[in-house]
């Protein structure tokens, strides 16, 4: 991939894990087509996400599901170059970013791992406040410095040294309406009650009751939820209902489990 205004220094992969991506990937991909390399780690679609992937890069792999954490560092791990820039399917780095990080790596010394700000999106509205913004997480990083977390799900980049700040933004573009939320907070509810199974925890009647009690609160009040607006309203109480499903499916695991030790 060509045309960067500034020559990088050190060359730079983007990765992006996908499935079932076909109506969001292609802007996604436009918005870094400036990189040097794309890599796309796929899960088995069955739609066009493959085929309008090799638009823009002929690095598109097939990697059975581990989880969040282990699928993006396999697609770290296919990268040609050390330095990282990775993004999701219903993200888009914005020119002002893309513009910072062409910068950061035309410099002689730079850090070895670099957070974004995100303005995440619910339909067609911004949402402000909630802890939606800035939520700031590591994206860009050298990879012999840095790599992701085991986790299957809330998955991070640990980094080995300081951390430093851009400026720009990526777009998140995560829900078109309150029906996509519901759906994965099934679908993280899942991931999140298996990963605390295996780490060990188990489910009080405090996790079922004060728990999502607090989660509502925290974000409709403590993090100014109610300032943006409904929106604001359907985030606390999803959040809250995300809190208590991941607890009371935990709860029905360690049952599972208790059960099948008798």
């Amino acid at each position: 991939m060509g045309g960067n205004i500034l020559h990088n220094r050190y060359p730079l992969t983007v990765v992006i894990i996908a499935k079932n991506e076909a109506e969001r990937i292609e802007a996604c991909l436009q918005s870094v087509s400036w990189a040097d390399e794309i890599v796309v780690v796929d899960s088995g679609s069955s739609d066009a996400t493959c085929e309008i992937a090799r638009r823009y890069t002929d690095k598109v792999f097939d990697v059975p599901w581990r989880g969040f954490g282990p699928q993006k560092q396999a697609a770290v791990d296919l990268a040609n170059n050390d330095w990282i820039l990775n993004i999701d399917c219903d993200e888009r780095v914005t020119p002002e970013l893309g513009q910072e990080i062409r910068g950061i790596l035309a410099q002689d010394t730079i850090n070895i791992a670099y957070s974004v700000p995100r303005r995440t999106f619910l339909g067609d509205k911004e949402i402000g406040h909630c802890g939606w913004y800035p939520d700031r997480t590591i994206r860009l990083f050298n990879r012999r410095r840095a790599r992701f977390s085991d986790n299957i799900v809330h998955e991070r980049v640990v980094a080995d040294g300081p951390v430093a700040a851009c400026k720009g933004h990526l777009l998140h573009f995560s829900f078109s309406g309150i029906g996509p939320v519901l759906t994965k907070l099934n679908h993280y509810s899942d991931l999140s009650a298996s990963q605390m199974f295996e780490q060990g925890r188990r489910c009080r009647l405090f996790d079922l009751t004060a728990r999502p009690l607090f989660a509502f609160f925290k974000t409709y009040l403590l993090r100014l939820g109610f300032l943006d607006g409904m929106e604001g309203l359907e985030i606390s109480i999803t959040t809250a209902l995300l809190t208590f499903a991941k607890y009371a499916k935990l709860r029905e695991l360690c049952n599972r489990q208790a059960r099948r030790d008798i």
